[in-house]
């Protein structure tokens, strides 16, 4: 089995279709920088945007021209037939498409004959002479043109000879593909594949397939698409796009390379899905979704003590496919619900080995269920996990300094400014230090304070950085009280952990949490604790 693009056609519309997602806003640099990874993915065509339409679009085709070098994906404009009555030699946008820069247009016609009328306010022949004049125009001009059939689904049902004819008179004009759009994603698998089988067999055109995931089903559309006969997949990468978003084509690929077999990336591609993913989430500036198959990070995560007593024998057991595939990793979850297997697996993780002393394996799971009894949580605060395994491993809790007294203070300042101030004792090497800080609050300060205290012991802390604090508070404890729990995430610019504090008071499990993330950024560092 070789790659060949040609063959099933991968086709991302992240920097179009997906850029309309609320909250989603590129930039030029954005989508040039995006552009690039998910060519490193290896799709065969990337949609660039609508040059003409906007200033961003036409700026982004314009340095596309001159800085994007693709190894691997065709360069797709996007935009629309000519407009009613209007020669395509003539049509402004038509001749945007036209001195793009790209070897090949996506051109979207309307193929439900209500949108015609209400839409394009014109006569259903006009649209078929519109489609028909803009493929032949931009044909002769050199460039390759593939239709998506907008709302094609919705305007089968309504009027099917007028559907499949939007699709005959794009084919016959030389486009190479039709792309059937489920544009309000309110069709099913069943039912999609029944109209591409009828369509195929109507029309003997080339089609793809391009879904929205309103219904849930986006994947399972094209999936159900190509297994009908479509040979052209459109989808965005971790399923951008407005409403509910677009088909995922990292889980639409992962489908049709893992388990039908379809070499559609070049070889070995796939195992960067993850990577990738994460990467162009970070563009976004849109978290990804753990949950996402294939490259969610709890895509491949265990939680349950029964599933990982198999997973010890065979990871099989529970998972479908092997995670290294597309380049993510099994992790394995500690939690109440932890048992010897669990905790032996997270440990074999992170590196710790308990060398299967079932004593201190027992010690490590009852000590887990009564903290997390308590309200702690380690499935989510990794790094906490490996110091309580390093002490209960070696009886002593790793340690580079001991937190003595802490105080801080807001006040209300002149014009209405918000002062606050963290002091702060700790015994590190020896020595006690009293320091002091500022900062936007109150776990702000005390951490400005501590580090400022220990700087000058430990300057290898400066690489570190406070990324992410997130506070719940836990009802229902502690009689009528509640505790309130805190996750802290620390970088040091080459990976990030995670820690966890739980006290009655804030303040205080901000202290217990950034200890832990401290203690264990200089454990990273390569530090011998005292």
């Amino acid at each position: 089995m070789s790659f060949d693009k040609e063959a099933l056609h991968i086709y991302d519309t992240t920097l179009r279709d997906g850029a309309q997602q609320e909250g989603l806003n590129l930039s030029v640099h954005d989508k040039l920088t995006i552009a690039r990874h998910l060519d490193d993915l290896g799709v065969g065509f990337i949609e660039g945007g609508w040059p003409g339409a906007n200033p961003k679009d036409t700026e982004f085709f314009a340095l596309a021209k001159k800085e994007l070098k693709l190894k691997n994906a065709t360069f797709v404009a996007f935009g629309a037939t000519r407009r009613p009555n209007v020669k395509a030699a003539d049509d402004v946008l038509l001749g945007a498409l036209r001195d793009s820069g790209a070897p090949a247009v996506t051109l979207v016609a309307k193929a439900y004959d209500r949108h015609v009328d209400l839409a394009l306010k014109t006569n259903l022949d006009e649209n078929l002479a519109m489609i028909r004049d803009s493929v032949t125009h931009l044909r002769q001009e050199g460039q390759r043109v593939f239709l998506d059939a907008e709302h094609f689904f919705d305007g089968y049902r309504a009027n099917r000879a007028y559907a499949l004819e939007v699709i005959r008179v794009a084919m016959e004009a030389g486009a190479d593909v039709a792309a059937l759009c489920d544009t309000n994603g309110g069709m099913l698998p069943d039912e999609i594949a029944d109209v591409v089988h009828d369509v195929l067999g109507a029309t003997s055109a080339r089609l793809g397939i391009h879904c929205h995931n309103d219904t849930g089903c986006a994947v399972a559309n094209s999936m159900a698409a190509v297994a009908a006969g479509a040979t052209h997949v459109q989808g965005t990468l971790n399923g951008y796009g407005e409403r509910t978003g677009n088909a995922d084509l990292v889980t639409i690929i992962a489908n049709l390379e893992l388990k039908k077999k379809k070499e559609v990336l070049p070889q070995n591609a796939l195992r960067e899905a993850f990577r990738i993913s994460h990467a162009v989430a970070e563009v976004t500036n849109i978290s990804p979704s753990p949950r996402q198959p294939y490259a969610g990070v709890s895509a491949f995560a265990h939680k349950a003590g029964l599933h990982a007593s198999a997973i010890k024998v065979d990871p099989s057991l529970y998972q479908h496919e092997n995670p290294e595939s597309v380049g993510n990793d099994m992790r394995m979850l500690v939690s109440d619900m932890a048992g010897r297997a669990s905790i032996e697996l997270k440990s074999m993780e992170l590196g710790v080995d308990l060398k299967g002393d079932r004593e201190l394996i027992g010690r490590v799971v009852d000590r887990v269920k009564e903290m997390e009894s308590r309200g702690f949580t380690f499935e989510a605060a990794d790094a906490s996990f490996e110091l309580l395994l390093r002490e209960e491993a070696t009886g002593k809790r790793p340690s580079f300094f001991t937190i003595n007294h802490w105080l801080t203070t807001t006040e209300r300042g002149a014009k209405n400014s918000i002062i606050t101030k963290a002091e702060v004792t700790v015994t590190a090497q020896g020595k006690e230090i009293t320091c002091s800080g500022e900062g936007n609050g109150p776990v702000n300060a005390f951490d400005n304070a501590l580090r400022d205290g220990l700087n000058q012991l430990y300057p290898e802390l400066a690489a570190l950085e406070l990324t992410d604090y997130k506070v719940r508070i836990l009802e229902g404890r502690l009689g009528t009280g509640a505790i309130t729990r805190v996750l802290v995430e620390t970088s040091d610019g080459k990976g990030e952990w995670n820690t966890v504090g739980v006290h009655e008071n804030v303040i205080a499990a901000s202290a217990m949490a950034l200890e832990d993330a401290l203690t264990f950024g200089l454990l990273r560092q390569g530090r011998k604790p005292e």
